[in-house]
């Protein structure tokens, strides 16, 4: 079951964190990877380990944030392997130059969260539908910020919400032709960008609002995108999939909440 043997698959952002798990599990399901992105070295880096483990996989170094990029990955596909199959829109972020209040937002830190999450997400999308044949499966990356409240990272969760909103328009509209959209939407996932960042106190912080008691992994993800680009998944698409080991409170909700709490306590006479 859950077999990908013959199919090519694309992963944006595929070097790293949550793309890398991807990629790996792609490829270890059978399917021949590319693994897209800005930076050589971790894309390198996966697809050796991909082949060490037999499999197969392209390097395409590539930014999926500029006019034609998408296009030009599908062209490489095409010509390189002759089809298209599965696509994983797994590029996405927020720089730490974009994060601030709703209030301070100026509009290039609006446009360059929202234009790479959310517009080349969908202009990606839609060249690889374009080359699609029955049977194909679009899987969007996204977040729970895009279905709750993201304080200091509002653009972000703005430009989820639209791609949580594209990802069933699009299963409606591409139905027809055979193919599914569908989307992830993972909790806070450990990776080796962020492992700085969550360490000591605010990892346990965070672990305390997850019921399973853990952080996600990109392990967790990985076999999710195998599942929906499967054969097993014929019938599912236009969904959502929430993988947060059951949290419903973000731990950043909370952080704000309580900043907020203690500047007015700092500001009372």
């Amino acid at each position: 079951m859950f077999s990908l043997a013959g199919k090519v698959a694309v992963v944006t952002g595929g070097g790293r964190g949550i793309g890398k798990g991807i990629s790996l599990a792609l490829a270890q399901a059978g399917a021949t990877v590319i693994c897209t992105g800005r930076t050589a070295a971790p894309l390198e880096a996966t697809v050796a380990t991909i082949r060490e483990q037999g499999g197969r996989a392209l390097v395409l170094g590539n930014d999926i944030a500029q006019p034609g990029a998408a296009q030009a990955i599908v062209d490489r596909a095409l010509s390189e392997f002759g089809r298209l199959d599965v696509w994983v829109n797994n590029a996405g972020s927020a720089a730490r130059e974009d994060v601030g209040p709703l209030i301070e937002l100026d509009e290039g830190q609006w446009d360059r969260v929202v234009d790479l999450n959310l517009k080349w997400t969908f202009f990606a999308a839609q060249a690889a539908a374009r080359a699609m044949n029955a049977g194909g499966a679009i899987i969007n990356i996204t977040s729970r910020s895009g279905s709750q409240p993201n304080p200091m990272t509002g653009q972000y969760g703005a430009a989820k919400a639209g791609v949580d909103n594209l990802t069933g328009t699009m299963s409606v509209e591409w139905g027809h032709l055979g193919i599914r959209v569908n989307a992830i939407a993972p909790g806070l996932v450990l990776t080796e960008d962020n492992a700085e960042f969550m360490s000591g106190p605010r990892a346990q912080k965070q672990i305390d609002v997850v019921p399973l008691g853990r952080l996600g992994t990109p392990d967790d993800i990985g076999p999710l995108c195998v599942y929906l680009a499967s054969d097993e998944a014929a019938w599912i698409s236009g969904v959502v999939i929430q993988a947060n080991g059951a949290s419903r409170i973000p731990f950043g909700y909370l952080a704000y909440l309580h900043k907020v709490a203690k500047a007015k306590q700092e500001a009372s006479p």
